[in-house]
């Protein structure tokens, strides 16, 4: 039975046999409650301001309105955290997705021990950066037509300290807030002082967003070669 402090969560697909999968790994955690279900995007925007779930699992190919134009909308009205639910073969539309504020992303053949981790990272807040294929995904996206480094033109950029666009930069790289206080020799409670004052001068819903914002500015440089 779901708890009174549940993570809410809403299923968009437009598979019944994916969103009964999805619904079956969730159902089980004492500590997530599906409540309700979409087969395409316009369903989902309406259930998730319908339902104020916690949390949106997001397909990106569904009728009527696709994936991407559905986490705009979702993120925009509402405070859902929309997570992407994507294939190797879709990189730009999951790009795409993080940009209209999804806060990541998981591949479809994810074992059932992800996709509760993920749920519940995100609802924390939190965005899902930790695997390195989602690094190289936005860096090489992002690569293909970013400034030139050391260039970052982005005016908001300009808000920042010099520790906070340090910070930004180690985001950028997907380092944890464990890692980004080792790099800078502080605590990892004044990372995350850092981050959030970050994300509160960009006006940034995320780390992800952080990251992509990182990226398309040429305050980092892709790693291509890695």
């Amino acid at each position: 039975m779901p708890t009174q402090t549940s993570i809410r969560v809403l299923i968009a697909d437009d598979h019944t046999l994916v969103r009964d999968g999805l619904a079956m790994m969730l159902a089980e955690q004492p500590d997530l409650e599906v409540v309700g279900e979409a087969a395409d995007g316009a369903e989902a925007i309406s259930a998730a301001r319908e339902l104020h779930p916690h949390v949106v699992l997001m397909d990106v190919r569904m009728p009527r309105v696709d994936g991407i134009a559905a986490t705009a909308e979702i993120c925009h009205d509402t405070a859902a955290k929309v997570l992407v639910l994507t294939t190797f073969d879709l990189d730009e539309y999951v790009y795409d997705a993080l940009r209209a504020g999804a806060s990541g992303f998981l591949l479809k053949d994810m074992r059932r021990a992800e996709l509760v981790e993920a749920v519940r990272v995100i609802s924390a807040g939190e965005s899902l950066l930790a695997p390195t294929v989602t690094r190289r995904l936005i860096a090489d996206v992002v690569g293909r037509s970013r400034p030139a480094v050391g260039q970052a033109d982005d005016r908001r950029l300009a808000a920042l300290t010099a520790r906070e666009l340090e910070t930004l930069r180690l985001v950028a790289r997907g380092l944890s807030n464990a890692e980004i206080a080792a790099e800078l020799f502080v605590t990892e409670h004044t990372v995350k002082t850092h981050v959030s004052s970050v994300l509160a001068k960009l006006g940034l819903r995320d780390r992800v967003q952080a990251v992509v914002l990182a990226y398309e500015s040429g305050l980092v440089a892709p790693r291509s070669q890695e």
